[in-house]
């Protein structure tokens, strides 16, 4: 279980990447609403795996490519921001959970589900 200071790091993290992902230029990157959901450093500092939710992603292997390439302006702007003995380096994880809970959710309003007869 990670300690306080380190959620709060992970929670500072967040904060920042964020601002700065809507200031990427690159087209690759900028495909849709971008949400970063969850960051986790490792206890050293030296990684922190983020995960984005993207909304209206049109082209995943194109977006990894841009957020690789825009990786390094990234960890300097977060290093500008937080002060850390290190800055981590950041690994970039699609996170899928709202595409799924539509996807859960649209299979539930396509149930054919007929109201019992005691009820009526």
């Amino acid at each position: 279980m990670p300690s306080h200071n380190l959620e709060r790091t992970n929670d500072d993290i967040q904060r920042v990447l964020s601002a700065h992902l809507r200031e990427i230029k690159d087209p690759r990157v900028q495909q849709g609403l971008i949400s970063v959901t969850r960051v986790e450093t490792t206890g050293d500092l030296r990684y922190a795996k983020v995960w984005l939710s993207v909304l209206g992603l049109e082209n995943e292997k194109e977006f990894r490519k841009g957020l690789k390439s825009a990786s390094g302006w990234l960890r300097r702007e977060l290093a500008s921001s937080l002060s850390l003995r290190y800055t981590p380096e950041l690994v970039f994880e699609l996170d899928r959970s709202i595409e799924y809970g539509a996807h859960i959710n649209q299979m539930i309003r396509d149930l054919d589900i007929r109201p019992d007869e005691d009820e009526t």
